[in-house]
């Protein structure tokens, strides 16, 4: 669903959504990611975003500047966003909701049950032209300034793909899982990963002395505990 005039009016008149399905992997409680806008496709509002539309925004605001909402209701922040850019499908998105507070516990348990996996934009259009024939509006600049996640999307395909959830949860992880785990959540590249699962830590210093790539060893360690924090937390 996305809201255009979020605040002046009544919810049932105020909110036309736009929204898409997140998906779930593994890493901390509260983690999940999707898409909230997909490029060329005709929304329920008989609306288009263009590719390029949320450019302006994003470098202006930053994911830090966005709010994650729950139904567009101001009055109710759940979490942060941690990553917000456009690639060719759309508007991806990576966020945290925040399990101190009781309706982002609801929102958790509500997505990992598959019952709320909706993604909604809260917009304002800047650069807009509507098909007189068709009365379908093509927005070419938005103002972004929210992404909710939401019951009703008015855009079928914006929806949270994945919840992620603390990995190896039943039991030591295969090695193709401890690869994903060196990849994904310690941000080696997938060449490095393979060198640790080959020599251990020794076989990375040596990869990366080969290619006389820097050894930043504090940042490194910093990188692994931040993941490793994500097994247990």
């Amino acid at each position: 669903m996305h809201a255009t005039e979020p605040f002046l009016l009544p919810a049932s008149l105020a909110k036309r959504g736009r929204a898409l399905p997140f998906e779930a992997k593994s890493l901390d409680d509260g983690v999940f990611e999707g898409y909230a806008s997909l490029f060329n496709r005709e929304d329920l509002g008989h609306d288009i975003i263009a590719p390029g539309a949320f450019r302006e925004s994003l470098i202006n605001r930053g994911a830090a500047r966005i709010k994650m909402l729950f139904q567009h209701d101001p009055a109710e922040p759940i979490g942060v966003w941690d990553e917000i850019r456009e690639d060719t499908r759309g508007l991806y998105v990576r966020g945290r909701l925040m399990t101190a507070v009781a309706k982002s516990r609801e929102v958790l348990a509500l997505m990992r049950a598959g019952a709320l996996d909706g993604l909604s934009i809260g917009f304002k259009a800047v650069k807009a032209r509507r098909d007189a024939a068709t009365g379908v509006r093509r927005l070419e600049k938005v103002d972004l300034w929210e992404i909710s996640v939401v019951t009703f999307p008015m855009l079928p395909g914006a929806r949270v793909e994945s919840v992620k959830t603390r990995p190896f949860m039943k039991g030591a992880p295969t090695m193709r899982e401890f690869e994903r785990w060196l990849t994904r959540d310690a941000g080696l590249t997938r060449t490095e990963a393979r060198a640790v699962l080959r020599s251990g830590f020794p076989g990375l210093k040596a990869l990366r002395d080969a290619r006389r790539t820097s050894n930043d060893d504090a940042v490194l360690a910093s990188r692994f505990r931040d993941a490793a924090r994500m097994l247990t937390t």
